[in-house]
């Protein structure tokens, strides 16, 4: 089994659209790390959250605005030989992705958004009142950098 590098924007981009939540990490400025699971939209390059208006990460990235996300997908334990600890491995394949956090105020924007959220998991359409659109906080994430790898694939014959 070896690990396999995709640079293929279409590969990152459908491992991307399989998973149902990223982990957006994260650092104050005394260097403390904190990870949230979040669920997510994704568009062009961009990754799209929402959140509360105040809070914990809003107040982390308050101070410090860059990110770095995580999705994984497709686990599958494998091995080698059944009896041989060492030879397991975790098949999936992972995107990680490092940005910096904007947010978006303008309302009709926030409803495309939130549609571009909505649409990672379900093709349905939706509405929203007003006051929800109003108190969401929308984060943009724009990925400047992106690596994408698949574990445990098999060794070709």
């Amino acid at each position: 089994m070896k690990t396999l590098i995709h640079k293929d924007k279409e590969f990152i981009e459908a491992v991307i659209a399989k998973c149902d939540v990223c982990y957006l990490g994260m650092a104050d400025t005394d260097g403390t790390p904190y990870v949230l699971p979040m669920n997510f939209g994704y568009k062009d390059g961009t990754v799209y959250l929402h959140s509360a208006q105040e809070g914990r990460s809003i107040s982390i990235l308050e101070r410090n605005p860059k990110v770095c996300i995580t999705f994984s997908t497709d686990h599958d334990l494998v091995f080698q030989h059944p009896e041989v600890a060492c030879s397991y491995r975790m098949r999936s394949k992972s995107v990680i992705g490092w940005g910096t956090v904007a947010y978006e105020e303008d309302y009709d924007k926030k409803i495309e958004i939130l549609n571009i959220l909505m649409r990672q998991y379900s093709d349905k359409e939706f509405r929203y009142s007003d006051p929800a659109i109003r108190n969401v906080k929308i984060w943009k994430v724009e990925l400047e950098e992106v690596t994408c790898k698949e574990f445990g694939a098999p060794h070709k014959k």
